[in-house]
């Protein structure tokens, strides 16, 4: 076992520092989320951030560099086939996808939505590529009236069910959720992810709560979660983490609605777990603002998240570790309302190092494995995928 005792993983779900050299073949030439977040309004203080090394990575205008960071900097490719969040974290620990998950621009196929509808005993609504927001704004009405399922897609490949509470209680959608994994897996498709979408409120004002749920068709096994699972170090998942490798491998696993009630977790474990690793998504940057064309509200949690970041530092111990990182873009200044293929940022604090002295440029790596595999390292722990550590550079 290493010499460490603790490391908090954080994804800034979404931050991206650039387009990747294939971007566009993804429709996504020119994107950069947090640059063009930054040029759009310069008045941002991220002064915690900065003085971490962000504005030292590769690409990251708007921010200007520091002499002396506090932490290692360096950028991350992606190497799997796709920009969804499923793809991005499960590379993040070492399962790079080769093979893209199957996406529906024309809804999904018939037989899938007959036998849906029998399983469920509901009619469907849909059935489209749509914004979430706009399609339960537009068919919400009908929903309500006639108790039919709003089915939906996007860009991604996700099966998507929105519901009123008051129509269908959320355990009973999600029952609907995980009847309709077991189809799609029946049929034969590779899709991603299967979403709870509930919502509430009147006509005219609905919204969607907070009892959101993924359902995940297939996990990867071969993982740092895994081998972490294997050698006895306890993992704490915070946020979606948890839904996004399917619940396994999870010491303890804290469900949040927001990047406030995300930070609050990851500091309360902090100070409640004395070895492991703790995991957390924070979901606001790229739910509430990168795929809603957010670039202010995106800035003001960028910005509360800088604030939060003493605070999160005052939680670790002598030679402890903060890993701040990203799963793929979703820049608000771009066209589409869809995730953008970027760069993703790489931060690694050490407590106890002194700034400028045991913190190095990390430059561009290869794939996002080399974080999972860095944390492995952290733990005195082998990569057991493709992924080269940083810890020690």
């Amino acid at each position: 076992m290493g010499s460490i005792n603790k490391v908090i993983l954080i994804v800034l779900d979404s931050a991206g520092v650039g387009a990747l050299p294939d971007a566009a073949q993804y429709g996504d030439a020119g994107a950069a989320t947090l640059p063009h977040v930054l040029a759009r309004y310069p008045e941002l203080s991220l002064c915690h951030l900065r003085q971490m090394g962000l504005g030292n990575i590769e690409g990251m205008s708007g921010m200007p560099p520091v002499p002396l960071p506090t932490a290692s900097w360096g950028r991350a490719a992606t190497r799997s086939a796709g920009k969804d969040t499923l793809i991005g974290h499960w590379e993040l620990m070492g399962a790079v996808t080769e093979q893209p998950f199957e996406t529906f621009p024309n809804g999904f196929p018939e037989r899938v939505m007959d036998r849906f509808r029998d399983a469920t005993s509901r009619g469907i609504l849909a059935n489209v590529p749509a914004s979430g927001t706009a399609i339960i704004r537009e068919l919400g009405d009908c929903h309500v009236q006639t108790g039919s399922l709003i089915v939906y897609t996007s860009a991604d490949s996700v099966f998507q069910i929105a519901a009123h509470e008051d129509v269908v209680p959320p355990e009973e959608l999600y029952a609907y959720c995980r009847a309709a994994a077991d189809i799609l897996r029946g049929e034969g498709l590779r899709v991603g992810r299967i979403i709870a979408r509930p919502f509430a409120g009147a006509s005219g004002a609905y919204r969607r709560t907070v009892n959101r749920r993924d359902y995940i068709a297939c996990a990867p096994k071969n993982t740092a979660l895994a081998l972490l699972g294997e050698s006895g170090v306890p993992v704490v998942s915070v946020g979606k983490i948890e839904d996004i490798f399917a619940g396994t491998n999870f010491t303890r696993k804290r469900h949040t609605s927001s990047n406030a009630e995300g930070i609050a977790a990851v500091a309360e474990e902090a100070m409640r777990l004395p070895h492991g690793l703790i995991f957390a998504n924070l979901l606001d940057f790229d739910m509430l603002y990168g795929h809603r064309r957010d670039a202010e509200g995106y800035g003001r949690a960028l910005e509360a998240f800088d604030r939060a970041l003493p605070g999160l530092l005052g939680c670790l111990a002598v030679g402890d570790a903060l890993l701040i990182t990203a799963d793929h873009g979703c820049d608000p200044t771009h066209a589409g309302t869809d995730h953008t293929r970027e760069y993703v940022p790489i931060l690694l604090y050490r407590k106890g190092h002194r700034e400028g002295h045991n913190t190095r440029a990390l430059g561009t790596r290869r794939s996002l494995s080399d974080v999972g595999a860095t944390v492995l390292a952290l733990f005195g722990l082998p990569a057991p995928f493709e992924g080269d550590s940083f810890c020690h550079e």
